[in-house]
Parts: structure tokens; C-alpha cells; sequence
């Protein structure tokens, strides 16, 4: 079975939230972090952290001056680092899972994010993540990884990605019928 599991799709398609869901059944040891957006009167302004252990930062704002863009917002890359890439060495170190979400283009801009990703993947620590779905060589490169199971999440899919996701980490029932089969 492979370590790391990644979930990509469009913008939308609740990658973040299946992983919050996933978390909040499972009783073992979660390390890492999540992306939420930051909406003032309905409006998205950025994005911020969020580690498993409650400690924020703000990833991106509209008014983040920065060399780092995407699109509208500027990347604050030492934010990422001090905090989200701490994160992930921590997670590694004493979690028996590791968080990330997401490796996206705004997280990309880091080398110290790409080379914890990597050491990560390479460690054989189970890994729930987000991946982006547009090309890009590093995220690419991930995906065809043989450690890396990735699912594309849809709104059709995303009850199955669930059982899925449980049953991968060892905390989901049985589909129905398979324990009578078993005991007859």
C-alpha cells in the first residue's frame, strides 16, 4: 500500500474539507498544516495556515508586497517557513501522519517547503496531502512518484474518496457484506 495520499481536483471540489473530515474520524497522531482562505464582506483577500496544533499565519494577501505573486495576491514565503514548514519537520519527527495541504504554486515558491516535501515522501511516513492539479515540474514529479497514490476529487466522488481515505489509514469499517462473508 503506498504511504502518500494526495488529493487534487479544481478549485472547490472540498479537497480541504475532506481532509478536516477525515481528521476528525481518525484516532491517531496527525502533524501539519491546512490552508483556509481570508474573506473580508464575502470577498477572498488570501490565504492562511493553519497547523494541526492551532498555530496560524497569513500565506498570502492581496496586500502582501512581495516578488512572489500569484495572481492578485503576494506570497509571504518566511511565513511558510516559519511556520508551515516547521510544521511538516515536526509532524515527520512525531506524528504518525503528515499533513500538507497543499502543494500549490504559492508553496512552491519555497525551497525549504519543496525539499521538506521531498525528505517527507522519501521518509515513508503516511502523508494526507493536496497537490495541484495544473502542470508543474516539481508537483508532476510528485505525482508519479510510486510512493504517491493521487485522487482527483469531484462532487460525484467525494463520499467514496472518504471510505477511501479511512480505510488507507486503518480507521474505516468494512464495506457492508465483506464481515459476513468473512464469518460464513
Amino acid at each position: 500500500m503506498k504511504q502518500v495520499y494526495l488529493l487534487t481536483g479544481k478549485p472547490g471540489t472540498g479537497k480541504t474539507s475532506l481532509i478536516k473530515e477525515a481528521l476528525a474520524k481518525i484516532n491517531i497522531t496527525a502533524g501539519g498544516f491546512y490552508t483556509e482562505e481570508l474573506r473580508t464582506q464575502g470577498v477572498r483577500q488570501g490565504f492562511r495556515l493553519v497547523t494541526l496544533d492551532g498555530q496560524t499565519a497569513t500565506l498570502s494577501h492581496v496586500n502582501i508586497k512581495s516578488p512572489y505573486r500569484v495572481s492578485k495576491y503576494g506570497v509571504d514565503v518566511e511565513a511558510l517557513e516559519r511556520v508551515g514548514v516547521s510544521a511538516l519537520e515536526k509532524a515527520a519527527r512525531e506524528c504518525d501522519l503528515v499533513v500538507i495541504d497543499e502543494i500549490g504554486k504559492m508553496e512552491l515558491f519555497s525551497e525549504k517547503f519543496r525539499n521538506a516535501v521531498s525528505s517527507i515522501i522519501d521518509s515513508g511516513k503516511k502523508v494526507l496531502g493536496t497537490i495541484m492539479l495544473n502542470p508543474n515540474p516539481f508537483a508532476d514529479a510528485i505525482k508519479r512518484n510510486p510512493r504517491v497514490n493521487v485522487l482527483t476529487l469531484t462532487a460525484e466522488n467525494r463520499r467514496q474518496a472518504l471510505d477511501e481515505i479511512l480505510r488507507w489509514l486503518g480507521t474505516a469499517p468494512e464495506p457492508v457484506g465483506l464481515a459476513e462473508k468473512r464469518q460464513e
